[in-house]
C-alpha cells in the first residue's frame, strides 16, 4: 500500500458542519471527510462536506482543509446520473471537478452513504470428480455426492464492509471453504480478502491480497496485494452497482457484517463434516 500517499487530516466542531463557517480546526482527532487517511497518487478529487443550502442543481462543500465553502453547479452531473447518493447537510462528499470549468462537478459521491456492508448471492456448484480410476470408489463417491447435494448446495452472501480511515473487511470469507476445498462435493466461488478502499478520480478503488496467519491463526500482514478499480454505477441507502473489466455487479445493503459472517461458518461447518466423510469413502 506504499502507492498511498499521507495527507493532512482535520475535525470539524459541530458549529462548523451546520454553518459550514470556517472555524480553528483541532488536529487532535484525525479524519479528513474523506473515507480515510490517504489520497491516491494522482488523484484529483475533492473532499468536504455538504453544507446548508446545497440543493438539487448546485452543493455547497466545505473543503477538508478548512477554507471558505465553495459552491458547485451539478446541473449536468444530475443529468447523467452522476450524483451517486443523496446529499444532506454534514455528509462527507466526493466531488470530482470539471477540467475546463472548477466550479462544476462531473461527479459526486456521497461517502457516508457509500461505507458500510455491501453483499452479494453466491451459489455452489457440484464439484466435477474427473480422476477417479476406480468405478466403485467413483460410484460411491457420487451417491453420497448425490445425497448432499440438496442440503449443501445452500447459497451464501458475499460481499466487503467499507469502513472509516479506508479500512475494508470481506463478508462471508471462510478460509475452511478454501482449506477444504478438495474433498467438498460442491464448490464456492472464490472470495478475495479485502483490506482497503479508496476513491481515485471518481473511480472505486478495492486493495485486496493474500492473509498470513500467525501459530494462532490471526492475520498478522498480506502479501500479494493488489488494486481493483470500478466504476460506481449507482448508489442509494441499500443498493450499490460497481462495474470492473469483468462485468457489473448489484449489492445490497446488510445492517451487520456478524449475520453474515456467522451463516458463512455455519456452512462450512457443514462443508467439513460432509468433506470428512467423503474422504474417509475407501
Amino acid at each position: 500500500m506504499m502507492i498511498f500517499r499521507k495527507i493532512f487530516a482535520a475535525t470539524f466542531i459541530v458549529t462548523s458542519i451546520v454553518s459550514c463557517k470556517p472555524q480553528a480546526a483541532d488536529t487532535s482527532n484525525i479524519n479528513d471527510p474523506f473515507a480515510g487517511d490517504y489520497r491516491m497518487a494522482g488523484d484529483s478529487t475533492v473532499y468536504g462536506l455538504a453544507c446548508k443550502g446545497s440543493s438539487d442543481d448546485a452543493i455547497l462543500l466545505l473543503p477538508a482543509d478548512g477554507s471558505d465553502p465553495v459552491r458547485y453547479d451539478i446541473v449536468s452531473a444530475t443529468r447523467k446520473n452522476k450524483v451517486l447518493g443523496s446529499v444532506n447537510t454534514g455528509d462527507r462528499i466526493a466531488l470530482v471537478p470539471n477540467k475546463k470549468r472548477a466550479n462544476v462537478a462531473d461527479m459526486v459521491i456521497n461517502l457516508d452513504e457509500l461505507r458500510g456492508v455491501w453483499c452479494y448471492m453466491v451459489m455452489p456448484r457440484m464439484r466435477q470428480d474427473g480422476h477417479e480410476q476406480e468405478q466403485a470408489r467413483g460410484r460411491a463417491k457420487d451417491s453420497m455426492a448425490d445425497s448432499l447435494s440438496l442440503s449443501l448446495l445452500v447459497p451464501l452472501e458475499y460481499g466487503f464492509w467499507l469502513k472509516s480511515q479506508g479500512e475494508a473487511a470481506s463478508v462471508g470469507y471462510i478460509r475452511e471453504l478454501n482449506a477444504l476445498a478438495d474433498g467438498n462435493p460442491v464448490t464456492y466461488p472464490a472470495l478475495d480478502y479485502f483490506v482497503k478502499w479508496q476513491i481515485w478520480n471518481g473511480k472505486f478503488v478495492m486493495a485486496s491480497g493474500r492473509p498470513k496467519y500467525d501459530k494462532d491463526n490471526t492475520v498478522e500482514g498480506y502479501t500479494d496485494i493488489k488494486y481493483d478499480t470500478c466504476s460506481i454505477d449507482f448508489l442509494s441507502h441499500d443498493s450499490l452497482a460497481l462495474t470492473d473489466r469483468n462485468g457489473t455487479r448489484g449489492y445490497h445493503r446488510k445492517k451487520d457484517a456478524s449475520e453474515v459472517n456467522k451463516k458463512a461458518q455455519a456452512v462450512a461447518a457443514k462443508h467439513k463434516k460432509a468433506a470428512l466423510r467423503r474422504n474417509a469413502l475407501p
